[in-house]
Parts: structure tokens; C-alpha cells; sequence
């Protein structure tokens, strides 16, 4: 399919479109957080990954490439956000690895929107290649195997990655008060 989408042919692009769209829209929306900015970059990735289409490397999986393409684009749009007045808020879903189970809390929205700045600011300063490596296998649940292709790297990298995220994670919200130092649950 990916070699006639390579020769121009537009009805292959749109079931490669079709095949992988929420795929990657996913992905993006557990890094961003926002759907609509997840939909727009989405659009990005499809728009660059035929732009660029000459450079697929065949050994990769179409759905690995575009997914490189889709951290890509959302790194840039990282870039874009901390260069700007305003830092966007992402992964509300992570709040439930944090505090999990509090729905009959009459103060629990305000508490889980806070939990969840706490965690997206700890996100936020992790390494980006920890933090997607984290995203990948720990938030959207891909196997080892299928997160590091995602990455183009090997699966003890990925899992180095993913466990230092952990570390830090851990650390920084009992840094900021919401865990304690000795407690082991949390990310």
C-alpha cells in the first residue's frame, strides 16, 4: 500500500489515513492532552508524511514511521509552547495514577484538576525522550516490543527510559507534596 501511496496514488494515502489516523491521533492526545490540538497535529503528520514520503525507509512498519513523524511534530509544537506565555495543560487521564478512586470527594474536581498541573508539570520536565517513552508504554499500555519500534530504539533502552521517568516522577511529586518520600505507589 505504502509503495503506491509512494508513486502518487491517492486512494492508497487514504487508507493509510483510514488504517492509522486514530492510532496516531491517540498517541498525540495522551502527549498533548487537548484533542483539538491532538486532531491539528495529527493533520500535520499525515500532511508531512507525504511530503516526505520519499525518505520511508521499507524496513520500517508504515504505522512506526508515521509515528515518528507524529513525535516529530509534537515535539515541535513542545518547542512552540514553552517558547510561548502560556504553558498548555495535557493528560488529564494520568490523574488516576495518581490519586485514583476519589469521585465522591465533593471537592475531588478541584483536587484532580491540581493533581493533574502537579503531573503535567513533572511531565513537562522530564527529558522529552523519557517522557515519551513513559506516554507510549505506560499511559497509552503498548507492549515494550511496540513502543520502542514507535521510538526506533531497542527495548532495554526503552525500558532504561521508562523506569527513569518513574523515578523522577515519583521523586518530583513527593518533591511537591503529592506523595509521600516513602510511599510506592504513584507512576
Amino acid at each position: 500500500m505504502l509503495v503506491r501511496a509512494q508513486a502518487g496514488d491517492v486512494s492508497a494515502w487514504a487508507l493509510i489515513y483510514e488504517d492509522q489516523y486514530m492510532s496516531i491521533f491517540r498517541q498525540l492526545r495522551y502527549l498533548t492532552g487537548d484533542a483539538t490540538v491532538a486532531e491539528e497535529l495529527a493533520q500535520e503528520t499525515f500532511a508531512q508524511a507525504m511530503a516526505c514520503h520519499r525518505r520511508f525507509d521499507p524496513d520500517r512498519s508504515p504505522g512506526g514511521w508515521l509515528h515518528g513523524i507524529a513525535l516529530n511534530v509534537v515535539r515541535k509544537y513542545w518547542r512552540k509552547q514553552r517558547n510561548g506565555a502560556k504553558a498548555h495543560e495535557r493528560l488529564e487521564l494520568v490523574n488516576r495514577v495518581v490519586a485514583p478512586g476519589t469521585h465522591g470527594d465533593p471537592d475531588h474536581g478541584h483536587m484532580r484538576r491540581e493533581r493533574s498541573r502537579a503531573l503535567h508539570a513533572v511531565l513537562d520536565d522530564l527529558p522529552a525522550r523519557w517522557r515519551e517513552a513513559f506516554v507510549l508504554r505506560e499511559l497509552q499500555g503498548m507492549s515494550t516490543a511496540e513502543a520502542a519500534d514507535r521510538l526506533g530504539i531497542t527495548a532495554e533502552n526503552l525500558a532504561v527510559r521508562v523506569n527513569r521517568a518513574r523515578v523522577r516522577i515519583r521523586e518530583e511529586l513527593a518533591r511537591r507534596g503529592w506523595l509521600s518520600r516513602y510511599d510506592g505507589g504513584g507512576p
